[in-house]
């Protein structure tokens, strides 16, 4: 079929293919049989479109839905949830047969559409830049819902740039089940030697490995055009996460407000840190999206009008705290996914720790709270020692983070050693060791004394809770340390 004239003159176009017609290569991973009716609709889109379009099916059984549908059989390795692997020696063997190539899993609709936007975004973009998708869904009420949005997972504000017409901004959840590469990029990923390597995981598991590698192992960024965001959303028709993972439509158009007026202002703030650390599977990184905790909420001495929270995502303890009629500052992870908590009445102060006290030098508060942040902060005895002189005469600093000398850790160090690579180095995992010792010692050193300490026992671990204190700390794989001022120091303490 021919293609379109108006698409044929675009310059992404005439930088993969003169044929006059634009070939496409679209590899799905369809394991099993229970996404055969979305597979069906897949097949049918793309079948639909006005290019040459061959499709590879891979999967563990044998399928034949249309006619000229290939179909590949075999894992990569045992362990089935490697078959996304499949594609990529399918595209090493034909990369110079296509202009574009797609992978996909059997529930993620690309449309015609998205396609073109994604040529004429590419003709914009650096070499080491690749447009990307981001995932919804819909449940069955109609409400819209973006799963990929979760637990550390945010937009980088200090990643937007603009290309041509477009605002562009990496999104830290590289994976949304599919990927499109030109030739062009295909070849740098191949020779990168990131591509075609065994099955593995790491930041994600098999299944999304498989789909990520091209930004994670092979030297591009992915790029979501959010000034053209529904361009570049897609469908994921199993709608598996819908209501139970991921932000609201909302959530997520408000989060794109904000980093349009950003592109168009001076520059985004400093974030406060880097929340996403180096482990296996991202272990104990900081969750942006953190509900309410009613042991940290509960150990908040009665009479505190004032409250400091430092490290804040989107704003869910804060909004709780404001609700009560406490007055709330934030000092916030990053511009953008605070915004929802401001619009509720807390305050913001914008920037990474050392901007932040500065612009509140002059102001106390009755008390701090460090929710899942000091054990990310490259020196956490000097960020104590910081916010120290933010402290009122009887303020308390109220300290969340992960146990990782409980029993359940320990255990689980002991049965997974290598998931707990690098855990030793800050410089290799991101994170400091943190333990009720530690704590205590970053404290001594900052200028402050621990009053008590509280564990928060996994839900699993209910029963142990108030059978006695020690029991409840070694249970816990978190806990809560609360601090005042040491009366004889005057600041922080020399570090070995």
């Amino acid at each position: 079929m021919n293609f379109p004239v108006e698409l044929s003159t675009l310059p992404a176009y005439r930088a993969i293919g003169r044929s006059g017609r634009l070939s496409v290569l679209v590899a799905l991973a369809s394991y099993g049989t229970s996404n055969n009716s979305h597979l069906d609709r897949l097949i049918r889109e793309y079948g639909s479109m006005p290019f040459d379009v061959d499709i590879v099916i891979l999967s563990n059984i044998e399928k034949k839905p249309a006619p000229g549908i290939e179909c590949r059989v075999g894992l990569p390795s045992k362990d089935p949830w490697s078959l996304p692997f499949a594609h990529k020696a399918l595209f090493a063997e034909r990369v110079d047969r296509y202009d574009l190539f797609i992978y996909s899993e059997d529930d993620i609709l690309i449309t015609e559409g998205q396609l073109r936007a994604f040529l004429e975004v590419t003709a914009a973009l650096r070499e080491d830049e690749v447009a990307g998708f981001i995932r919804k869904e819909q449940s069955s009420d109609g409400r819209i819902s973006y799963p990929d949005m979760h637990d550390e997972f945010h937009w980088d504000a200090a990643s937007l740039r603009s290309r041509a017409e477009f605002v562009l901004a990496r999104f830290t959840n590289e994976h949304a089940a599919c990927y499109v590469l030109t030739q062009s990029q295909l070849r740098k990923a191949i020779a990168s030697g990131g591509f075609l390597v065994e099955p593995y995981e790491w930041k994600h598991d098999l299944l999304c490995t498989a789909a990520t590698d091209p930004y994670i192992q092979c030297g591009f960024t992915k790029l979501v055009p959010v000034s053209r965001l529904d361009d570049f959303t897609v469908h994921h028709l199993s709608n598996k996460y819908a209501g139970k993972v991921g932000v609201t439509e909302a959530e997520m158009r408000a989060q794109v407000d904000t980093l349009l007026q950003l592109a168009a202002g001076p520059g985004a703030p400093a974030a406060l840190l880097e929340g996403e650390t180096k482990l296996w599977r991202r272990m104990y990184s900081k969750d942006y999206y953190e509900r309410p905790s009613r042991d940290l909420i509960a150990a908040i001495p009665p009479g505190v009008r004032t409250v400091l929270s430092v490290g804040c995502g989107s704003g869910a303890t804060e909004c709780a705290l404001a609700e009560r009629g406490l007055q709330v500052v934030a000092v916030p992870l990053d511009p953008v996914v605070c915004g929802r908590a401001a619009d509720k009445g807390v305050e913001m102060v914008f920037g990474d720790f050392r901007i932040a006290t500065e612009k509140l030098r002059d102001q106390t508060f009755d008390c701090i709270l460090f929710a899942n942040v000091l054990h990310l902060v490259g020196d956490p005895v000097e960020v104590l020692s910081m916010f120290r002189s933010a402290m009122a005469e009887n303020a308390v600093a109220i300290i969340q983070t992960p146990n990782m000398r409980s029993v359940p850790e320990l255990l689980r160090r002991l049965r997974h050693p290598h998931r707990y690579r690098g855990l030793e180095s800050y410089h290799r995992s991101g994170v400091h060791i943190s333990s009720i010792a530690r704590v205590r010692d970053w404290c001594d050193r900052s200028g402050l004394t621990v009053d008590r300490t509280v564990g928060m026992p996994h839900p699993r671990a209910a029963f142990a809770r108030g059978r006695s204190e020690l029991l409840d700390l070694a249970m816990s794989p978190n806990f809560i340390a609360v601090a005042r001022k040491d009366a004889s120091a005057k600041g922080a303490r020399a570090t070995p």
